[in-house]
């Protein structure tokens, strides 16, 4: 009874190495398709990438090192000669104080409003779909097509608001062509633009949290609605609202449209932002050399501070 046993663990032997090199060829040919699928599937959108984002930028930087004009047939390589310009540009200095200003209005605007109507539509019994639309319909709504509404909504004599404001004995003024007012009042534009977008956002948000916590904290005796919201709604809406401030962050650092067609920067660049400055510089006075560099550093601004948003919220957010 022995010697069987002992062929037939011999022949159980010999199997497994034949078997272990075909799976071992057959799981490198599964790597390897599996390897060809990620690319097919994932080179489209990297091609696309490089080509609309890599090469641009690449070629902003090298533009930026030169005293290159546009439309102009030669250019000289300059080093970081533009850059010591823009940093020591007090205009450039007064744009970026004015873009950190918008972004720092527009941003905790928009994330409180839209969190404030969200819940109200949310908690609401009736025409919820029609007041999605409603506040969803500016975000949806061309820049430059309500920049100019709220141009003659500004007007300052035929304008409703100071209309409004006389007739209530409130102080009138010229809102976007007074210093003290022109930004704040885009700051608001930015936030009415801004407000439909977080508010689905939000509203999105608030569909996944389980009944189960609410429950759970009515039990606990937090049956208050202030309590429900410290307690279960804004913990679990984490993930949402890091997601909500650095698109909204991102979009406040970009604007441009309304500052061009309601002030172009005035009065006394009050007004004026970054990305205005860029293409003043760039399109106006033809110093493209100049626009690229301010191009580069606008665009690193933008990167560490967004990076910066997302580490400090993401130690904070609760992930489910």
């Amino acid at each position: 009874m022995g010697r069987p046993v002992a062929l037939s663990g011999a022949a159980d032997g010999a199997c497994p190495a034949g078997g272990g090199r075909t799976s071992s060829l057959a799981a490198r040919r599964r790597a390897v398709a599996e390897v060809l699928a990620g690319w097919t599937l994932v080179g489209p959108a990297a091609f696309f990438l490089v080509i609309l984002f890599f090469l641009p930028a690449t070629g902003v930087f090298v533009i930026a090192l030169t005293d290159w004009q546009f439309g102009a047939r030669s250019l000289s390589f300059v080093g970081l000669a533009n850059f010591r310009e823009v940093l020591a540009d007090a205009g450039f200095r007064t744009s970026l104080l004015n873009t950190v200003f918008y972004v720092s209005m527009v941003v905790p605007g928009t994330v409180v409003l839209g969190l404030l109507v969200a819940l109200l539509v949310e908690s609401g019994r009736s025409c919820r779909s029609f007041y999605r639309a409603v506040h969803f319909l500016p975000f949806m709504a061309t820049i430059t097509a309500t920049a100019i509404a709220w141009d003659a909504l500004l007007h300052p004599a035929m304008g409703p608001v100071n209309q409004t404001f006389a007739a209530l004995g409130l102080p009138v003024a010229n809102w976007l062509r007074d210093e003290n007012t022109a930004l704040p009042v885009l700051a608001v534009i930015g936030v009415w633009q801004n407000l439909g977008y977080a508010m689905v956002l939000f509203l999105a948000g608030l569909k996944s949290i389980p009944q189960d916590l609410y429950d759970a904290a009515d039990i606990d005796g937090a049956d208050l609605a202030l309590d429900r919201l410290r307690t279960v709604t804004l913990p679990m809406l984490g993930p949402v609202s890091m997601f909500v401030v650095i698109v909204v962050a991102l979009r406040a650092f970009e604007t441009f449209d309304t500052v061009k067609v309601l002030t172009q920067g005035g009065p006394g660049h009050a007004s004026e932002v970054l990305l205005y400055t860029l293409y003043r510089e760039s399109f106006e006075y033809l110093h493209t050399g100049y626009g690229a560099a301010v191009a580069v550093v606008f665009l690193a601004i933008v990167v560490t501070l967004t990076l910066v948003q997302a580490r400090v919220m993401d130690r904070t957010v609760h992930y489910q």
